[in-house]
């Protein structure tokens, strides 16, 4: 039994219309929550929202307007905001490191790493109306190591990953927890072309349940500043991060708080 108890709260999930995004709306369902599912495909987000009684939003997560105008909209229609979880994300699609496409670069950017800034700024007005409550970012397991074959998408996943660290511990002292989930891959329209060289070669992929049941473990049991990650075969957990040298060759920790 799941020991997440969301009745009567309201839960915001981005990018909600397909994959991590619908498997996460209908866990959220399943907790009690209603949800209110953001999209930019408004068909997508009407479908999977309307299947468990919740709200569906259209909207571009890189608009800096979107978020702020969502977050009124949830709290005008549901009356409180309690669990959000900026799940909206695309791949780099291009090699990053010669030839650049600015266009599709500032998308990247806008989706993966904008929309989670105004997420958070837009969220947590909110949550302190309501005393506390949840942000989970979706990360990945790119913002953790190097991956060779997208470096601009490790390069947003890097910055969510430090952002939900930061942001994390800015928050802790008001019953605010970030945290970020850091699955690998997932079987998702993200993978694009890759899918197939995956199937190939029998390569495990997560599926978006796991990485649903995942978020109800980071839900549960995540900590401020915390990233989480998930595996084929594997359960949700904390991702441990190693301290820096710090002055004079002593080791820092890896969340000091540096009062410059």
């Amino acid at each position: 039994m799941s020991t997440v108890d969301l009745t009567g709260q309201v839960a915001l999930v981005t990018g909600g219309a397909g994959g991590i995004g619908a498997a996460v709306v209908r866990r959220l369902a399943k907790l009690g929550a209603r949800v209110v599912v953001l999209d930019l495909d408004a068909a997508g987000a009407h479908r999977v929202a309307s299947a468990f009684g919740g709200l569906a939003i259209a909207g571009d997560v890189t608009d800096p307007e979107t978020m702020p105008a969502v977050v009124a909209q949830v709290e005008g229609e549901c009356g409180r905001l309690d669990v959000v979880h900026l799940n909206a994300g695309i791949g780099g699609g291009q090699s990053g490191v010669d030839a650049l496409d600015v266009a599709r670069y500032r998308r990247l950017v806008g989706v993966n790493v904008d929309h989670v800034v105004h997420g958070v700024c837009a969220a947590v007005p909110a949550l302190r109306r309501q005393g506390g409550g949840k942000i989970v970012i979706t990360a990945s397991l790119a913002g953790l190591t190097a991956m060779s074959s997208d470096p601009l998408y490790t390069l947003t996943k890097h910055a969510v990953v430090g952002y939900a660290r930061a942001a994390g511990k800015a928050l802790a002292g008001e019953n605010i927890t970030v945290s970020a989930l850091c699955p690998g891959f997932v079987d998702t329209l993200l993978l694009g072309a890759a899918k197939e060289e995956f199937d190939a070669v029998a390569f495990p992929l997560l599926t978006p349940s796991d990485v649903a049941e995942a978020f109800e473990s980071v839900l549960a049991g995540g900590g401020p500043g915390e990233a989480w990650i998930i595996q084929p075969g594997g359960k949700a957990s904390r991702y441990e991060f190693r301290g820096v040298p710090g002055v004079g060759g002593g080791q820092m920790p890896p969340d000091v708080v540096l009062g410059i």
